[in-house]
């Protein structure tokens, strides 16, 4: 059997590094919620009786979560979220999967980030485990990128 995958590189033992406005927080180990979706709508149409009209109305992004194992850039995100006592901005940031080797999979740039959550790890010594963080952001969309780039 042919194997159709190959010269694929598909995406296992995958880290995703953060970026916001050029500026590195480190690569985590998973991240959940990349997504959109677009809100419908619906209208019912007097004296139709066969459907309901459904109507696309907005796109709504949903948080992105990241984890990673506590380590030195911990100390980024710290600094980041100490600096919101003060007001907050926001900015641009890039996601990207890498391979096991440190090779670009795929990547997605956000608008509008800012920072939601921070949750360090629990310590409990009767279950030793890896000591993780988890860093919950929101956006505003993704950033087009202009055909025929990566």
């Amino acid at each position: 059997m042919d194997n159709v995958m190959e010269g694929v590189d598909t995406a296992v033992n995958v880290q995703y590094v953060v970026t916001l406005d050029k500026q590195s927080l480190g690569s985590f180990s998973t991240c959940e919620g990349l997504g959109c979706e677009v809100v419908m709508e619906t209208r019912e149409e007097g004296g139709n009786n066969d459907f309901v009209w459904q109507l696309p109305s907005r796109l709504k992004y949903p948080n992105i979560t990241l984890t990673r194992p506590l380590g030195p850039d911990t100390a980024k995100i710290a600094s980041w979220f100490a600096a919101l006592a003060s007001g907050y901005d926001r900015y641009t940031g890039l996601i990207e999967a890498r391979n096991g080797k440190g090779t670009k999979i795929a990547s997605w740039q956000l608008q509008g980030v800012v920072p939601v959550r921070w949750k360090g790890p629990s310590f409990n010594p009767d279950q030793p485990k890896v000591l993780l963080e988890t860093l919950e952001i929101a956006h505003h969309g993704f950033v087009a990128v202009p055909t025929g780039h990566n």
